[in-house]
């Protein structure tokens, strides 16, 4: 095989519709745009968003409170997922992912107190409910902020 045999796969590849090339063409005279308005002018059109002047419904709907749009959101696990370790384990994020109770982890990992827990382990992660907190100590183990 040579470059010069090289062809892309069949369908992958679409002819351009060539606008404006006359009427026997299907797309000649107004190519597609129709008859006047501001969608048919060059450069016409509207911003994102924009509803002919109408109140949009970004300002119609109600706001209430603070949404934190640089925030990062952590993955949860319940303290009686992390009953599947041994006692004595140091458990965090990546020990979870190895284990399978994480299937990823972004920004690190928030343990929450729902079950019990039987196993005296060092939880590391980024965040614990008081809860859970609470449940760990109780077991023996301990509960360190990363």
């Amino acid at each position: 095989m040579f470059m010069n045999e090289l062809s892309p796969a069949e369908g992958s590849t679409h002819v351009a519709k060539r606008k404006g090339r006359g009427i026997g063409t299907g797309n000649g005279k107004t190519g597609g745009r129709g008859h006047k308005g501001q969608k048919a002018r060059s450069g016409g059109g509207v911003r994102i968003g924009f509803e002919g002047g109408q109140m949009p419904l970004a300002r119609r709907i109600p706001k209430r409170g603070f949404h934190n749009i640089f925030a990062k959101p952590l993955t949860s696990v319940n303290v009686s997922e992390l009953n599947i370790f041994e006692d004595g384990a140091v458990v965090d994020a990546n020990v979870l992912l190895a284990e399978g109770v994480l299937s990823k982890c972004a920004n690190g990992v928030k343990i929450l107190g729902n079950g019990e827990l039987t196993r005296k382990l060092t939880v590391k992660a980024a965040a614990f409910s008081e809860s859970a907190k609470e449940k760990i100590e109780a077991a023996g183990g301990k509960a360190e902020v990363v």
